[in-house]
């Protein structure tokens, strides 16, 4: 009996061990664990976007724009200009909140234009005419209001007279909404200079009140109107005007709390009298400025026009660069002025350059004459320096959101 339970049990255990049917008699080691594999890089990542543009490059072009439409009444060149910077902004801007302001820029640049033509037929113009276009009725004014009328003759000279100028002005209005389309304000505020520092986030705050104050507003509203109670009239306003104030009261100071942790208001030791002479310097650039500005853009100052400018803009940033070692902040990520930001600032101020020198060699092919009235012609060498503010739709394009790959479907077994 002994034996027989010993051989049943080395038989067990050979069974166990290498079993039947083909398997050998021997005990097999333990399968390796597999190596791992190195992760593989998915096929369907995009690359990462390109920088965007420095936005003091895109304010810089559209200012140059600007510029360039001061020196010209050609409808034909305005109208290029407009075309020009409306090209650019469709081709650069980015898909956000603060890209969508150039229509708006459009409608107040016709509303500019209408209002010319209104104050042209119903208080008249200093422009001479011979050709009537309609008489309206005219109302009689005291002596004092002498150079003022209301209705009378309605000349095609003064109307031509007010379109050329209402053009101008819209022209103006546009470059800057091409630059408030196209340059991230946030950004922006982040590329102020250091002595400036306190104004760039005074300006974030605004910037950021208004939005929630209106969200609060709607927010309120709609919790009354879901509780039956009036949101609409001078009570209404009442009862939603208080917690709208206290919210924004603590969010101020739930700002200046943080503002204050973060080290916002720390400056630097400066000897008095380099902040003396910043201070100097500072106001004296900025009143050049003002002054150059005036002068560039009037006829009578157009001999110390662009030297009083030039002066002016150096000491203010000298002025500047002295007041940044007074702000002691670092940046996060500061936005590069690379090669391109210098072929989009270079372009618009080739456009100014070359409008300057049109006006000083052909003016009259730039101001287009109203007496005797003419038709106006596109001057060619013009047109083409306009066709220089191209540059950045080439330069800067916008990059197009990239699509989700399509899901793989499963086939059916």
């Amino acid at each position: 009996m002994t034996d027989t339970g010993h051989t049943e049990r080395s038989c067990g255990q050979s069974c166990r061990w290498g079993g039947t049917g083909g398997r050998s008699g021997t005990r097999q080691a333990p399968a390796s664990a597999p190596t791992p594999r190195r992760p593989q890089p998915s096929r369907t990542r995009h690359a990462p976007a390109s920088t965007p543009l420095h936005p003091g490059a895109w304010w810089l072009w559209a200012l140059s724009l600007g510029t360039a439409a001061t020196r010209t009444t050609n409808p034909l060149l305005l109208t290029l200009l407009i075309a020009t910077s409306a090209y650019v902004v469709a081709t650069c801007r980015q898909n956000a909140p603060w890209s969508r302001s150039y229509n708006t820029f459009l409608k107040l640049a016709l509303a500019v234009i209408a209002l010319r033509f209104a104050f042209a037929v119903l208080l008249g113009s200093p422009i001479p005419g011979t050709h009537t276009v309609v008489t309206l009725p005219e109302v009689p004014l005291p002596d004092w209001a002498q150079g003022i009328r209301l209705g009378g003759r309605v000349h095609a000279e003064a109307l031509v007279f007010a379109f050329y100028d209402g053009l101008r002005l819209a022209t103006l209005l546009i470059c800057v909404g091409a630059a408030n389309s196209l340059a991230n304000p946030t950004r922006l505020l982040k590329c102020l200079p250091g002595a400036l520092y306190e104004m760039g986030v005074a300006v974030v705050v605004a910037l950021t009140f208004a939005p929630n104050l209106i969200a609060d507003v709607q927010r309120l509203r709609a919790a009354r109107r879901l509780r039956g109670r009036p949101d609409r009239g001078f009570k209404g306003l009442l009862q939603v005007a208080l917690p709208v104030l206290e919210g924004a009261l603590e969010r101020s100071v739930a700002l200046a709390a943080a503002m204050d942790a973060r080290g916002y208001g720390r400056t630097a030791d400066v000897p008095p009298a380099v902040r003396r002479t910043t201070s100097a310097l500072t106001l004296g650039g900025l009143l050049g400025v003002c002054a150059g500005t005036y002068g560039v853009l009037t006829a009578e100052g157009g001999t110390y026009g662009l030297p009083v400018l030039l002066l002016g803009l150096t000491a203010a940033l000298v002025g500047l660069r002295l007041g940044g070692r007074r702000a002691v902040r670092t940046r996060y990520r500061p936005d590069p002025w690379d090669l391109r930001a210098w072929l989009v600032t270079g372009s618009g101020v080739a456009v100014t350059a070359l409008m300057f020198l049109a006006e000083a060699e052909n003016p009259a092919a730039l101001e287009p004459s109203v007496i005797p009235l003419t038709a106006p012609t596109l001057p060619l060498w013009p047109a083409a320096a306009i066709l220089l503010a191209l540059l950045p739709a080439f330069v800067a394009p916008a990059k197009a959101s990239p699509k989700p790959s399509p899901k793989p479907t499963k086939e059916p077994s």
